[in-house]
């Protein structure tokens, strides 16, 4: 049976499900990881829930089948079902690893309760991150395992570069494919991903549970 990790590192390689307005429902690889992926005519449901229930949601639904599985009557109602909490429907990108070193001085922080780290344990394992002047870059492993990155520019040092460069440097610390979630209303964080390379290949909502717990759990 193909696992959510299997698409993922298909779609990473270029490799998508097939455009035929389907979706396709897959267990969840951690009792963390639920959530739905959509990429061109086709979905994603990632949930331990009965598939019949998905597929018999979906039909009963008004709207473009191509759009249903993130449409906000779909999403509400696995919402209830599941009972977990959502924030936004992000953009995701793709980045290849690069040789070379970074392009920018970084230092690796080690207080495992700095805010921004804090943060994304709650999100992610393994859990990295690198300070430099004006930034801060973040790794870690996410949903099915993939490895993910965030980037924090401090406000006076915008406009300069400075996030493409970091997330540039995602890619040159990693030795596999880097994954960016990304709000698409934030157009100017989606320019500086695609400036560094990374390629734009679906979009995606993911369930959170409401009671804070292990990530890995």
């Amino acid at each position: 049976m193909e696992t959510l990790r299997d698409i993922l590192d298909a779609a990473a390689a270029g490799v998508f499900p097939p455009a035929d307005g389907g979706t396709t429902v897959v267990a969840q690889p951690s009792p963390r990881d639920a959530g739905v992926l959509s990429f061109t005519a086709h979905s994603v449901v990632v949930t331990d829930e009965d598939p019949q229930w998905v597929y018999e949601t979906l039909r009963g639904l008004d709207c473009d089948p191509l759009a249903a599985t993130l449409n906000p009557r779909f999403l509400t109602a696995l919402l209830d079902r599941t009972g977990r909490r959502a924030e936004t429907v992000d953009a995701v990108l793709v980045g290849d690893p690069l040789p070379g070193g970074p392009p920018l001085a970084l230092t690796e922080i080690e207080d495992a309760g700095h805010p921004r780290i804090r943060y994304a344990r709650g999100r992610r394992d393994e859990v990295r991150a690198w300070v430099t002047d004006g930034g801060v870059l973040v790794m870690g492993r996410g949903l099915a395992g993939r490895l993910e990155v965030s980037v924090e520019v401090a406000e006076d040092a915008r406009h300069r570069g400075l996030g493409r460069l970091l997330v540039t440097a995602a890619r040159q610390l990693a030795a596999e494919p880097v994954w960016a979630q990304v709000a698409p209303g934030n157009a100017r964080s989606l320019r500086a991903f695609q400036a560094a390379g990374y390629r734009p290949v679906g979009a995606e909502l993911l369930l959170q549970r409401k009671t804070p717990v292990c990530p890995s759990e």
